[in-house]
This record gives C-alpha cells, structure tokens and sequence, in this order.
C-alpha cells in the first residue's frame, strides 16, 4: 500500500515541488473499482421507486430512464475527461474550484456532502425498517444505530476494508438484477416453466392504453420521478484517486457508463414491463420488482427482493459515507472546511471528515424519528435538486477546463468529451429544462424539492462569496490545481 499525499498546505509557485504531507492510500484495487462504478448506478431507488414512474407514464416509462441515462453518461464523459486528466479525492468539486472560481467549489462541495449526509439518514432508514420486520426485538432506531456503527467502523479501518465491503454489496446487486434480467427475459418469450405467462409478452409494451397511456407529457413527469435514482455514477472518479492508476480507473469507469445504464436500468425496467401489464394491481400493491418475481412463479419473492433492497441499501450508505467524507477531506485540505477534516491517520483515513459526517447523518435519523414531517421531510426535499445542481456544475466546469487541459497538458486529455463543446451545451439545455419542468410540477411535489434546494444552494453560495471576499479570494485555483498534481503523483 502506497501513500498519495494530497493538497500541501501551502498553494506553491508554478512549477515548485510541494512537500510531502500525509494523505490518502491507494488502498482500492482494481476489481474494488469496477464493482463500485458497477454499483454506483444501481440505488435503492430503482428497485423501490420505479412502480411510481411505471404508474404515472406506462410502458413510456422506458423513455424516462432512456433519456436521464442519456443525460448521464453526457455529464460523466465530461467528469470524466477532467478526471482522467486530473485525479482527485474533490473531483467535480475541485474541477469547479479551478474552473469557475473558487466559490463554485465551496458551494457545490458543501452541498454533494449535505446531499449525502441526508441520504445516510434516508438509508440508515430504510435498512432499519427492513430489519425490524425480520427481528421486532430490536426498535427502528437501534437498527439504524448498528447499521451506522458498523459501516462507520469500515470506513475508519482503511479505504481497501470500505472497498472490499462495497465489492460484496455491489456484486449482490449486480448477480440479482443479472438473473432477473435473465430469467424475466426467457418467460417474457415464453420459455420459463412456471411463470404466469398469460400476462408475459411483448403485447404489453402496446396494449393496455397503448406505449404512452397517459401522453407524452407522462414521459417527462417520469424523468423528474427516476432523475434522483442515478445519483451515485460520479462516485467512481473520486475514489479513483485511492488506485494505484487514476488514470486507467478514470477512463475504464467512464467507457462503461453506458452500458452499466444501458443493462442494469433499461434492461431491468423493460423486463418489468413486459412480464406485467403497467396497470397491473400488484405492480403498486406489492412493487414493480416483486410483482414481476410473483408472476414468475418465484417463492417468497417479497423476502427475496427485501434481502436485494437492504443490500442495496447497506451500498448506499457505505458509499454514501465514503464519499461525503472523501468530499469533506477535499474541502478541508482547500481550507474551505475545518483543517482537521484534511488530515488523516497513519492508515490514510480521514478520521475527523468520516466522524462529522456519520454524526450528522445520524442526527438526521433522530430528526426523522421525531420530527418526520418537519425537520427531517425538510432535510430531504432541500437536498432533492442537488444531484441537478451538480451535474450542472459538471457542464460548466468542463467547458472551461478542456481549454486549461488543452493549453497545459494535452497529453492528458485521453478521455474526451464527444462533439465539444456543442453536446456539452446540449446537456446543460436538457438539465436547464428538468429543473424549468420542476419549477411547475406541484402535483408531484417537486415544485418545493426545487424551490427548497435552491434556498438552500443560495445560503451555501453566499457563505462562499463571503468568504472569498474576505479571504481576498487567495488560494482557489491554485489549492486545486495543486491537490490534483500532488495527488497523482
């Protein structure tokens, strides 16, 4: 295991060597890496949320997740072409820090970590509720607080026991949507033995209403219902900065988001929708993916997909806390967050930024005990449009950093946006017009998840203006551009 040292703690002179400092390891290997990129696409939320985008557009629903997936792999070709060339813990944050200016990194950083902590609170939830279904003895909060411990406790021993924990969680998520795409597929063609194959076929794709039932608007009403589910894509450029090739990682994560999606979203969702009816009772009774396991004929299909969902739950929230305090660490090393936040141990983990993390996660978990619909349904819906936020500062970032890369290292531009800089303007348009459509969609609630996240952005945005204004604006670029060159090295 390798120490990669990262931002000094000074910013430095052009072309001066920075002294060494302790930092992060390159604890992650190579299968760690792609099973985190694998599950970084895979949430809870599909396996949960997607018989609410079934109901609302039908079959059309294909159209969602074809379109959000689309926007996806835009924004992370470009993550990716300013990963691969610069790799860092901050990833898109530090990309901003250089790109637009210092304050864009201060704000976007801070709101992806508040966005993450809230998650963990969702999460630790979750699981709990799960949990207690299974063994009643223990209350929703004490499961909540053994799931925290305990994925707080792999995150403290080193970033290889954080990867090997997500390699197992993700590889569970993977092996099951694999077999159901599988299995689902040969009833839907009517060669599975004991599945219900009077309701299975392609017919239902066209039948039943027809492909769009509900019109075409339905489709972008199910983009603003599955858009927060591929949240989680980006984690893999920020832990490519603890592989011993950054570079490699990078591109290899980034050629893949296309089929990862292309598999895993689309592939899973046509099953679903082939093998049942849209309207079919069950799909909302029971949810999309245990009504399609019913139908297969598969005993105790509920279980089965609670044990994939709490998987899938237990990945969110060990990635979750991974990354906010990877986040947290990047912030602090460019001293726009707690010094203590950028140190770390003797085993390279950031000890201060895993605990500040996990210890506001769980006071989100007591809020949600609580105060459900007060504080912690306010936690949840001004965290909402952040993933939007982020991919939109991705956009932006990177049409100003292919410029820098260009004129400084071209060398490095080994992933490159397709169509620059056109597509990239294409994408900011589509994401300009996702959050346009949320500003007036009250009946699904996202008027308020917008409005909610955008108060909250412009208090993050305007501590960061504050405080580049009194700080004089003195070490943005420079801290980031010298955390990327020192922890790549």
């Amino acid at each position: 295991m390798t120490s990669q040292p990262t931002l000094p703690s000074h910013t430095g002179t052009p072309g001066s060597s920075p002294p060494p400092s302790p930092g992060l390891h390159a604890g992650l290997k190579n299968r760690h890496l792609s099973m985190i990129a694998i599950g970084g696409v895979i949430g809870a939320g599909l396996f949960v949320g997607s018989s609410s985008g079934i109901a609302t557009a039908g079959p059309g629903i294909l159209l969602s997740y074809a379109l959000v997936g689309t926007m996806v792999v835009l924004v992370m070709r470009m993550l990716g072409e300013m990963s691969a060339a610069n790799p860092t813990s901050g990833s898109f944050s530090a990309h901003a820090d250089r790109a637009l200016g210092r304050w864009a990194g201060f704000s976007i950083g801070w709101l992806y970590w508040f966005f993450w902590v809230v998650v963990l609170a969702v999460e630790a939830t979750a699981g709990a509720v799960i949990l207690e279904g299974w063994i009643p003895a223990v209350p929703q909060w004490g499961w909540a607080l053994i799931v925290m411990v305990v994925l707080t406790a792999t995150n403290l021993v080193s970033v290889g026991s954080y990867g090997e924990f997500e390699f197992w969680f993700a590889g569970i998520k993977v092996v099951a949507i694999a077999v159901f795409i599988v299995v689902g597929g040969l009833a839907v063609f009517g060669v599975l033995p004991g599945a219900d194959t009077e309701k299975a076929g392609l017919s239902n794709l066209t039948e039943h209403g027809g492909f769009l039932p509900h019109g075409a608007g339905a489709i972008l009403v199910g983009v603003l219902l599955v858009v927060f589910s591929f949240m989680g894509s980006e984690i893999a450029t920020l832990a490519a900065g603890e592989t011993e090739n950054p570079q490699k990682a990078v591109t290899k994560s980034t050629n893949s988001i296309i089929w990862r999606i292309g598999v895993f979203y689309l592939g899973s969702i046509f099953v679903v929708v082939t093998l049942l009816p849209w309207n079919d009772p069950s799909i909302k009774e029971k949810g999309s993916y245990v009504a399609a396991l019913d139908s297969l004929g598969i005993a105790h299909a509920g279980q089965i997909m609670n044990f994939i969902v709490l998987t899938s739950v237990l990945s969110c929230l060990n990635s979750g806390l991974y990354t906010a305090s990877r986040m947290a660490f990047s912030l602090g090393r460019r001293g726009d967050a707690p010094k203590s936040f950028g140190r770390t141990n003797g085993r390279g983990v950031p000890m201060t930024a895993i605990l500040a993390s996990v210890v506001f996660g769980f006071v989100a978990v007591i809020f949600n005990y609580f105060f459900p619909e007060g504080v912690f349904l306010f936690l949840v819906n001004s965290s909402g449009a952040v993933a939007l936020f982020v991919w939109l500062v991705i956009c932006f970032s990177q049409l100003r950093m292919r410029k820098i890369i260009e004129r400084e290292t071209p060398e490095k531009l080994v992933v490159k946006m397709w169509l620059y800089p056109y597509l990239t303007w294409a994408t900011i348009g589509l994401i300009l017009f996702v959050l346009g459509y949320m500003l007036f969609d009250t009946e699904h609630g996202n008027q308020e998840i917008l409005l909610l996240s955008l108060l909250v952005a412009a208090v993050v945005v305007g501590i960061a203006l504050v405080k580049e204004r009194i700080g004089g604006g003195k070490g943005g670029g420079g801290k980031a551009a010298a955390e990327v060159s020192d922890e790549v090295r």
